[in-house]
């Protein structure tokens, strides 16, 4: 048996039960219905902000404080017990291993966060509406991000690949901070401006490790046992590579350009 299914975590009875293969058959048949949701999420994108263009945005910090909450503590709870089986991984098994491990899908605890992380991917688009109703500013990162990911990682599922213990990890862990912080912000809490570059800055380190793994993975895929498949590698690479950009501009253009605008307006 390989090590990385043999490790000494707890298993709460409702992972112990979880159908794996039932799971992975309803993916592997359904896969595609991503498509759908994401074509409904998009008309709603454009039409929800026709809609409200001349309506009054609505406050709703209540139900978005909750939603937040929900989604941070769900995020919280995957990434202990995805990230303890990692942990396990990189100690026993070395790094290596760690990317090329596809057991996480079927291993004791992380078969059932693995499966609750690629469904999450769709409820997760109703932070849109909230953006929406409120009337906020909707930048093309936030949309383009939730229907990639939720392509992605129902396509990714199905087939088990290489990387997934890491991508969905690593997910996890980020937001866990991210909805912490906008539940923060939703209840009226002052929460100061460090902690929101810090979630940015390790969401592009996040993207830069996402390729770095992708790399990997096309590396060891003839070396060693490192399932995957090529049409997924060269998309999951052009997903991340977009991401980083992105998200650095966001970083630059939220936290450095402003505060080098006002450090030149000092000088003159």
């Amino acid at each position: 048996m390989n090590d990385s299914l043999s490790y000494p975590l707890e298993e709460y009875d409702f992972e112990r039960r979880f159908d794996e293969r039932g799971a992975m058959e309803w993916m592997q048949e359904n896969w595609n219905k991503s498509f759908m949701f994401c074509g409904l999420y998009a008309a709603f994108v454009f039409g929800g902000q026709h809609f409200m263009r001349q309506r009054p945005k609505l406050n709703l910090r209540r139900p978005l404080a909750l939603w937040s909450l929900g989604l941070a503590v769900f995020s919280i709870i995957g990434a202990v017990r995805t990230g303890l089986y990692m942990l396990h991984v990189l100690a026993n098994s070395g790094f290596r291993q760690s990317v090329c491990d596809n057991s996480f899908y079927s291993a004791p605890v992380t078969k059932f966060w693995a499966y609750a992380f690629v469904l999450s991917k769709a409820p997760e688009l109703g932070d849109t509406v909230f953006i929406i109703l409120r009337k906020q500013r909707l930048i093309f990162l936030h949309w383009y991000h939730h229907i990639t990911v939720l392509l992605y990682s129902w396509y990714s599922y199905k087939d088990q690949v290489a990387g997934g213990g890491w991508f969905m990890t690593m997910n996890y862990l980020v937001h866990s901070l991210m909805y912490t912080y906008y539940a923060a912000r939703a209840a009226g809490l002052r929460v100061p401006r460090p902690f929101a570059m810090l979630i940015t800055a390790t969401q592009i380190l996040q993207m830069a490790m996402g390729l770095a793994v992708l790399g990997l993975v096309y590396r060891w895929k003839h070396e060693a046992r490192c399932p995957s498949n090529m049409h997924n590698i060269v998309w999951g690479s052009l997903m991340y590579l977009s991401y980083l950009v992105l998200f650095a501009s966001f970083f630059y253009n939220s936290y450095l350009r402003g505060a080098s605008k006002d450090k030149a307006a000092k000088a003159e």
